[in-house]
């Protein structure tokens, strides 16, 4: 069982990453949940797969287990479906030393932390990803939140687990659309801080695909270190920590702009890399070859790379909410070369329209 420290000023807490299987659970967070009551917060594609398993474990460690199933997708990342998770906190009792335990995708992860961020000012968070996506990116460093219409993530905190268990096995049975969506997370990663990584990811893209498990826990360790490297420097997003946030403004608009139902996450994060690629090429940041290799790699990890007919109007309209704007400025995390990236801030709305168009 590999294991990642995230060290941080007020807190730090375990990441392991198990191929073993839900064998190592009990170990992985024994002593990590308080007091004897837990909610498992899992959706519905998640809870015929894996609550059994994670509630047999949790029961033979003594805990009092409650479900709380929610609708898969976005839509769950909503003021109502906080609302009935708060319901159900309360009627299982949990109190002032009970947890949350998040099993499942990214959706499940920021919509159950923001739960236990709040709920009587903050409980015990444990995350258990299942998918890629919440495996190298939204169950490390500590972002919960649910979504405004107007906006992704933008009512949230910052409110770290205090572990992290991620079991690769349960990619296997991943949809392949939800596996590519996690792809496009690995990708960035190695796009925005290890060029020796993009050669590993081209080099072992077939077993990736193909669901090798040695080669994901490989791919998901070397991932998690660089999340786990940035997040250690800038727990709460006021420099450094934005790098990770490349494909993002554009690809968060993408999803606001489509109703949070057209594209998954990852599928949007992958064009937002290509276009905001191409603004830092029209800014002389990149060359078109650095645009080509990162098509390339999205393509064979079975992404898209642009949108079939972009309507950029409502989508830089979008862009003007996002939570990383100064003023009345857009920022963007452009590349510079690989392995490298500059937080680009004060972009005027209508500038970045015209570079888009």
């Amino acid at each position: 069982m590999k294991h990642i420290t995230v060290n941080l000023e007020n807190k730090s807490y375990p990441i392991y990453i198990a191929s073993e299987g839900w064998s190592q659970l009990s170990r992985a967070i024994g002593g990590k949940i308080k007091g004897n009551k837990v909610l498992v917060v899992c959706d519905e594609n998640i809870y015929p797969l894996y609550y059994n398993s994670v509630k047999s474990v949790l029961i033979s460690m003594g805990y009092r287990v409650n479900p709380a199933v929610i609708p898969p997708g976005e839509v769950s990342k909503s003021f109502d479906k906080a609302l009935e998770l708060y319901t159900h906190a309360l009627e299982a009792r949990l109190d002032r030393s009970s947890s949350i335990v998040a099993l499942g995708g990214g959706v499940v992860g920021d919509l159950a932390g923001f739960i236990a961020a709040t709920y009587m000012r903050g409980i015990g968070f444990i995350q258990i990803p299942t998918s890629l996506l919440a495996q190298v990116d939204s169950s490390i460093g500590g972002k919960v939140a649910i979504n405004h219409p107007l906006a992704k993530n933008i009512i949230g905190a910052f409110y770290q687990p205090d572990a992290v268990f991620i079991c690769p096995d349960t990619l296997v049975s991943l949809p392949s659309r939800e596996f590519a969506t996690g792809m496009a997370e690995l990708i960035k990663h190695a796009f925005i801080a290890d060029p020796d990584f993009i050669s590993w990811l081209e080099e072992n893209m077939i077993a990736l695909i193909s669901r090798d498990v040695e080669a994901l826990s490989s791919a998901i360790h070397r991932s998690c270190l660089i999340k786990t490297g940035v997040v250690e420097q800038d727990e709460k997003e006021t420099g450094l920590r934005m790098i990770l946030n490349f494909g993002h403004t554009i690809g968060h608009a993408i999803e606001a702009a489509t109703g949070y139902s057209k594209y998954t996450h990852g599928e949007a994060v992958a064009m937002g890399m290509i276009y905001e690629s191409s603004i830092a090429m029209k800014m002389g940041l990149v060359n078109q070859g650095y645009i080509n290799r990162l098509s390339d790699i999205l393509r064979r990890a079975g992404l898209p790379t642009q949108l079939d007919t972009p309507a950029w109007g409502p989508i830089v309209e979008r862009m003007i909410h996002d939570k990383k704007n100064v003023n009345q400025g857009i920022v963007l995390v452009l590349p510079t070369g690989y392995g490298k990236v500059s937080i680009i801030k004060d972009l005027n709305p209508e500038q970045v329209k015209q570079m888009l168009q």
